[in-house]
């Protein structure tokens, strides 16, 4: 039946409610508990006027003659307004804390990175290598590492002091990075195997970088042993303590002390809750298994440009454009791996949410770009490698998830026989309290 507007009417079924709501909760989550109105209030007229002033100001008060600082302040003013935008038109994405405008300034800053590399896959070599020499003329001196650099060399020679000369600031980053990503991925499986994995991708692109050569003490003890076996303990014993917590926000309006208050504005940049997250299990289906493969294969891709990168556009590690990459990719991987596991886990959720498809761009769009502007490196490919490479991601992904496999089995019936030790709340099917038994754990909720 038509409306007297010309608009067919439709009844909303209860399985389009539950697509909405569930995507809503990856893509757009809500605020809950709002203690400080003015902060979540959306100001947009404070906010167009401060902007307009502030454009006015520029715009008539400072000298004009350098031809590059204009440059430089029409390119930061126009990223500026676009991140304004960003706050008052993107999605929440699936975190709130601390604020929900910090995540749409992500968003927004993952769009720019999109758009730029779009921008520079249309330009030829010599274009891209003036954008470059224009952002840091210190570039124009800059030398490929595997050009200066020796790998792999005597590695016959083991020696203390050689070994400590690795636990440098690079060893760090690996220790703290797997930190950051078994916060991420939740589960030793997958992040063993993407670790075991990554250090097989060296191998198989050893011929293309040089630098991806390594001494086999260095490779299986420093890095996949130590390095990153240390890292994703860290990372999973954080995991289980805050998957163990009761989650209470209080209002800061109803704390009275000043230390009180103040503990609880640093808690604001915590988790809000944390999901338990379960990759797999033994009911998964094909499409699911084929998600994580493509999860992983990602993954080592994401890694592998940041060492093509470097290379192909010659710049050292130390150097910005690097770092930032790297902090910049650590940050959007968080809304993404979320987004992807609702994705994945969910049957209500029928398609990715934003920041994960402008990240899955964002990793193929940098691949394009290696490969455009290195084709005389990627001339040199043996393809029987790079097969070898996905053949065995493939078959360790499977093995990987044959492991989760028994280990869910076994795990269900442990927990099953301790069932009758939880309690649920009546009003919410995802919060259960531990009840006290003798020999038991006294008290423990999980966040579902």
């Amino acid at each position: 039946m038509a409306s007297g507007y010309g608009y067919e009417s439709r009844t909303i079924g209860k399985d389009d409610v539950n697509y909405r709501m569930h995507f809503r909760m990856i893509n757009e989550q809500q605020v809950e508990d709002i203690t400080l109105d003015f902060f979540y209030k959306p100001h947009t007229i404070t906010l167009l006027t401060c902007t307009v002033l502030s454009l006015m100001y520029f715009a008539f008060t400072r000298d004009e003659t350098n031809e590059d600082a204009n440059l430089w302040v029409g390119l930061i003013l126009v990223l500026s307004f676009f991140l304004v935008i960003s706050v008052l038109a993107f999605p929440n994405g699936p975190f709130t804390r601390p604020h929900p405008a910090i995540w749409r300034i992500v968003f927004g800053l993952s769009v720019l990175y999109f758009l730029f590399l779009v921008f520079i896959i249309f330009l030829n070599w010599e274009q891209v290598k003036n954008v470059m020499y224009w952002l840091d003329p210190n570039l124009r001196y800059a030398t490929r590492e595997a050009d200066i650099m020796e790998y792999a060399v005597n590695c016959h020679v083991i020696t203390w002091e050689r070994i400590l000369s690795h636990f440098d600031i690079f060893a760090f980053s690996h220790f703290w990075g797997w930190g950051m990503k078994a916060l991420l991925i939740r589960s030793y499986g997958l992040c063993w195997t993407i670790s075991i994995t990554w250090e097989l991708t060296e191998l198989f692109f050893m011929h293309l970088l040089p630098n991806f050569a390594e001494c086999w003490w260095d490779q299986l003890i420093l890095d996949i042993l130590l390095c990153n076996g240390g890292g994703i303990w860290m990372g999973m014993t954080v995991c289980r303590f805050l998957e163990m917590r009761t989650y209470h926000w209080a209002s800061i309006k109803d704390i009275h002390t000043t230390t009180g208050k103040i503990k609880r504005a640093a808690l604001q940049f915590t988790p809000a809750s944390w999901t338990y997250v379960r990759w797999f299990d033994p009911k998964s289906s094909l499409q699911r298994v084929t998600g994580v493969y493509l999860f992983m294969i990602i993954w080592q891709l994401t890694e592998l440009n940041t060492f093509f990168l470097k290379h192909i556009f010659v710049f050292p590690a130390c150097h910005a454009l690097s770092w930032c990459r790297i902090l910049f990719i650590g940050i959007i991987t968080a809304p993404t791996v979320r987004q992807y596991y609702a994705y994945l886990t969910d049957t209500q959720c029928k398609r990715v949410g934003t920041q994960c498809w402008v990240f899955g761009a964002i990793a193929f769009l940098e691949a394009l770009a290696c490969i455009k502007f290195g084709m005389e490196l990627f001339s040199k490919t043996q393809v029987l490698y790079v097969l070898l490479w996905l053949v065995c991601v493939a078959l360790i992904t499977f093995l990987c998830l044959y492991g989760m496999v028994w280990y869910a089995e076994i795990y269900d019936m442990n927990y099953t026989s301790l069932t009758t030790g939880w309690s649920c709340c009546n009003h919410s099917p995802y919060t259960c309290t531990f009840i006290h038994h003798p020999g038991r754990l006294e008290h423990m909720s999980l966040e579902l």
